[in-house]
């Protein structure tokens, strides 16, 4: 019998290729893996990075709603970065989904090689109310 209190979350067109959820959740905690710029509509990682970025956020909005969680929640988000001047871009979409800045998260953004043609990937950690 599985542990009911670690249930799997996955999103509709954005799904890794390995048998990896696109995030966890135990009790009020959420950790999500790797949550790229995926077009829902093709299932594959945009062409150009600024709408791999849109997309990657539009992703995150579909992976809180179904955590069960809102932006409210996020305490950290990681952004992995293949191109640095994506930079802009990803803070645009920040300001969008986090406008208070009483009230955001803590984010740390890195530079690395990501694969195949990703040039951006979000990870966060989420603790729900309840």
């Amino acid at each position: 019998m599985a542990d009911t209190r670690r249930r799997s979350i996955d999103i509709e067109g954005a799904a890794h290729g390995a048998p990896i959820p696109m995030g966890c959740r135990i009790d009020n905690i959420v950790y999500s893996s790797g949550i790229m710029g995926t077009d829902p509509a093709t299932e594959k990682v945009a062409e150009s990075g600024p709408d791999q970025v849109k997309y990657a956020f539009a992703n995150l909005r579909k992976f809180l709603d179904a955590a069960g969680v809102t932006p409210e929640d996020v305490i950290r988000m990681t952004v992995l970065l293949g191109d640095n001047s994506l930079r802009g871009a990803i803070n645009e979409e920040w300001l969008k989904m986090f406008p208070d800045e009483a009230s955001r998260p803590a984010r740390h953004a890195m530079n690395l090689e990501l694969a195949g043609t990703m040039l951006v990937q979000l990870e966060v950690i989420c603790v729900a109310k309840d």
